[in-house]
């Protein structure tokens, strides 16, 4: 089964997500300028949202350059001294198939599964004096990789390009976020006074400016239920928990980029959500004609409504699946005529409407 999650959510001005020169991201998407959230930043979002609020417990990875480190302080909560937890964690890893800087450090990002780190740990254990005469066995240290037993590798998959055989295909797909309508970004100058200047001191002691936009964004994400069940081992019952948070977190998860200057924390307006055995539709099309505000309606509305009307002419066109599942939660009476049917009136009942 996939299941597919569109979301119109409207923010004032942030800067959500920013590219190498500060500047808001953005991109070029039917002839004209928009707004864009990229993917890694919402998922990096809904990842952590989901592990501080989801009842998981610990069926999470870590991803990090510094998984040395963390098997070593494993080891040193086992009785090992300092001198040997560290070079033994480091053998390990190599033993493993990857290389090591000499600042202990993998050269990219590990994203390492609960279930992995522990055996790794039980091999250094069991091989304690093959590691530090830097003769471990090599073939037994590689075995401990795969099965990584984590909802976040299960559903955004990982690479390992020194062993390939222990990649993760994603069990998600989240497409960047952009807006509905054309954007500029604005510029914010700001000035700070020092609080112990002397009296007779004129002028500002910090001059700058911030770029930020505001914006309403189409977020599109679809999850394939099968292959996140798959990436977890056959486990139905952490599988079934892992959808539900999913669905619960890319509705509430927002990025964390300047969040302390902009505040810039707005659920979504409209979430629709389709749930059927295969196929996916990006409705990012109802949007290849940026919408405008006009007297009456704002750009929520007008978003809302664009989104109705393409999923009208898709479903004309191609047909839904008769035992697809819809599902529409609305922020107020949105203009959406042909999802009308569809609507329910809490995220609770979303949740339950997709799963049941």
């Amino acid at each position: 089964m996939i299941i597919e999650l569109h979301a119109i959510q409207s923010f004032a001005p942030n800067l959500l997500n920013r590219d190498d020169t500060g500047m808001p991201k953005d991109c070029v998407f039917g002839g004209h300028r928009r707004a864009r959230v990229s993917s890694q930043s919402w998922k990096r979002a809904i990842r952590h949202l989901m592990q501080e609020e989801q009842g998981l417990g610990q069926a999470f990875g870590k991803r990090s350059k510094r998984l040395a480190h963390d098997i070593a302080q494993r080891l040193e909560g086992r009785g090992w001294s300092a001198d040997d937890a560290e070079p033994a964690a480091e053998a390990a890893l190599v033993a493993s198939g990857f290389r090591i800087t000499k600042e202990a450090r993998s050269e990219y990002l590990l994203f390492f599964g609960p279930a992995e780190l522990e055996r790794l740990t039980a091999l250094c254990e069991q091989h304690r004096d093959a590691l530090l005469a830097d003769n471990p066995p090599a073939a037994e240290f590689k075995s401990a990789l795969g099965h990584p037993g984590a909802v976040d590798i299960a559903l955004f998959g990982r690479m390992l390009a020194d062993v390939p055989v222990h990649n993760v295909e994603a069990a998600c797909q989240v497409a960047h976020a952009i807006s509905t309508h054309r954007v500029s970004p604005d510029f914010d100058y700001y000035t700070a006074v020092d609080d112990l200047r002397p009296e007779e001191t004129q002028g500002a002691d910090m001059i700058g400016t911030v770029a930020f936009n505001a914006a309403t964004y189409y977020r599109y994400a679809a999850l394939d239920v099968e292959q996140l069940a798959a990436n977890l081992d056959g486990d139905s019952t952490l599988a079934h928990s892992a959808v539900q948070a999913f669905i619960d977190t890319f509705v509430r998860a927002v990025p964390s980029g300047k969040q302390a200057t902009f505040a810039a924390h707005s659920p979504p307006s409209l979430v629709l959500g389709v749930a059927r055995a295969h196929g996916c539709w990006s409705l990012a099309n109802a949007f290849l004609k940026p919408v405008a505000a006009t007297a009456e309606s704002d750009l929520v509305s007008e978003s809302a409504a664009a989104l109705d009307r393409h999923w009208a002419s898709l479903t004309a066109a191609y047909e839904q699946p008769s035992e697809a599942k819809i599902a529409l939660l609305t922020v107020g009476d949105q203009p959406t005529p042909a999802l009308a049917a569809h609507r329910v009136v809490s995220l609770r009942d979303f949740i339950t409407a997709l799963q049941t």
